[in-house]
């Protein structure tokens, strides 16, 4: 018996209609889907998809053993999410060694900063694994904001938002353009990092890009509150342009 594919299905960052053409077919031709959730929610690549998955397609949930309830730094951390990557694995890979196409929804792009990255590392010499690329939320964020995020030579710097105060605002003050990720509880450093590299001002937060309940503001304006998981920061780089 032939072995099955694993593909990872970009699903870009949030509306149905900036999936890819491929990604949309592979999807309503699925016998097996996996995504990954937080315990007890639906979870967002679910919710993107909704009414496109086939009648009688077996869902497969993955959920996260953990998320922001323990440090980063915390050993058990890495220690839970191994255990659970290792854990899908097995079930995807049995799933493919039985012949069976397996689609894994994948938020953003599948090899930029996604969950799947974990899997396909642990899969790829053993089972037939695919990547479909998508754009990402990123992508979805600068273009909100009514403004092109480069120009000309421009240095683009995406940074996560987990990052050391110090790094972040180094890093900012030496790029043209700035994306930073990952903000949520961090949003208090992220402000200072932008204040000490003299780039709050030129920040914008944008929350749930290509969403329903997307919303773009100016960073100076915006409450100071811990921000949404689906939220971006960027800073338009003003470079070379004819």
């Amino acid at each position: 018996m032939s072995a099955g594919t694993i593909y990872g299905l970009g699903l870009g960052p949030g509306d149905p209609e900036l999936m890819t053409v491929r990604a949309d077919r592979l999807l309503r031709q699925a016998r097996h889907v996996a995504f990954f959730r937080k315990a007890g929610r639906k979870g967002q690549a679910r919710q993107i998809v909704e009414g496109m998955i086939p009648e009688g397609a077996v869902e497969y949930p993955m959920e996260y053993p953990v998320t922001t309830e323990i440090p980063l730094t915390d050993p058990r951390y890495n220690s839970l999410l191994s255990a659970f990557y290792e854990e899908s694995t097995a079930h995807l890979r049995a799933l493919a060694a039985g012949g069976e196409d397996v689609v894994v929804l994948c938020e953003g792009d599948p090899f930029f900063y996604g969950s799947f990255m974990h899997l396909y590392t642990r899969l790829v010499d053993h089972v037939p694994v695919e990547v479909v690329p998508a754009i990402s939320g990123m992508s979805a964020a600068w273009t909100a904001t009514g403004s092109p995020i480069t120009w000309g030579d421009d240095i683009l710097t995406v940074l996560m938002g987990t990052l050391p105060e110090e790094v972040l605002a180094e890093r900012m003050a030496a790029s043209d353009a700035v994306v930073v990720m990952k903000i949520g509880r961090n949003i208090d450093k992220v402000r200072r990092a932008l204040r000490r590299a003299g780039r709050h001002d030129s920040a914008w937060l944008i929350e749930y890009a290509a969403m329903p309940r997307q919303t773009v503001q100016r960073l100076a304006e915006a409450p100071e509150k811990v921000t949404p998981y689906f939220s971006i920061i960027v800073v338009h780089g003003q470079g070379r342009r004819p």
